[in-house]
């Protein structure tokens, strides 16, 4: 069995593959300051809640985001003898990168572009909600041709909330009505509303300028709170990343795993 990491900023998100099928998927705070036991004890008790174990492993692929912590997961998969890959840019993953600086581009993003070419045809855009909103566009030739970046939805109310005085943090719910009677419900359409606007406007944007038709595909941990709102997206996929992973890791390793 395959254990693919998608290290990000805000999560750590692990998926235990056997072959294409997704068996298990957890989630973690990314902690930056934990050492290789430390994660080492983790991802074996996660495993173990979920019936399975660490001789169940036959590799592993790591992609990340957040360079400090590729060394600690390398460090504790080797003490288990796990063969790991981790992705780089410069790596033939199954898209091309057609951008001014490829060594710039987060590696999830190629990994979501690799993804949705193969699981939904290009040409694309991923829309990728998490810390940042990334926007990924995917020419019906196959390629990354770069996209956007935005700030998240979540950070962008803490900075709202962190710059102001009488603004406080809400919870990032639906509100009733877009017409705010109160401060929380005002941040709330702001915060929803307002992002789903930006999702929005964007995606038709990348949409002009490409000239031609795509499909739209949402994944990321806060896509919940936006794909209800819109009928921009034709496809829903919370684990795009993870497969993503998952291919790499077959192109790279010929799938032994």
């Amino acid at each position: 069995m395959l254990l693919a990491f998608d290290i990000g900023n805000t999560n750590v998100v692990a998926g235990l593959f056997e072959g294409e099928a997704l068996r298990a998927e957890m989630r973690v705070s990314t902690a930056r300051d934990r050492t290789a036991d430390e994660w080492l004890v983790l991802w074996e008790s996660l495993l173990r809640v979920r019936g399975y174990a660490l001789t169940d492993v036959g590799g592993a692929c790591i992609a990340s985001v957040v360079p400090g912590l590729i060394a600690p997961f390398q460090a504790w998969l080797g003490a288990v003898k796990v063969p790991t890959v981790t992705c780089r840019g410069d790596m033939a993953l199954g898209v091309g990168v057609d951008v001014d600086n490829p060594s710039e581009v987060g590696i999830d993003r190629i990994l979501n572009c690799v993804a949705a070419k193969h699981l939904y045809g290009a040409p694309a855009i991923v829309v990728d909600m998490g810390t940042a909103t990334t926007f990924d566009v995917l020419s019906r030739d196959g390629d990354y041709v770069g996209g956007a970046i935005a700030p998240g939805i979540g950070v962008s109310v803490d900075a709202l909330v962190g710059g102001t005085s009488q603004l406080r943090r809400v919870s990032l719910v639906r509100p009733a009505r877009s017409i705010g009677r109160n401060t929380v419900a005002c941040l709330q359409s702001g915060a929803i509303f307002g992002y789903t606007a930006l999702v929005e406007g964007l995606v038709g944007r990348l949409r002009q300028e490409l000239g031609y038709e795509v499909s739209v595909i949402a994944t990321g941990g806060l896509a919940s709170l936006i794909v209800p709102e819109t009928t921009v997206f034709t496809h829903v996929d919370g684990d795009l990343t993870l497969h993503g992973i998952r291919l790499a890791w077959s192109r790279i390793s010929g799938g032994l795993a």
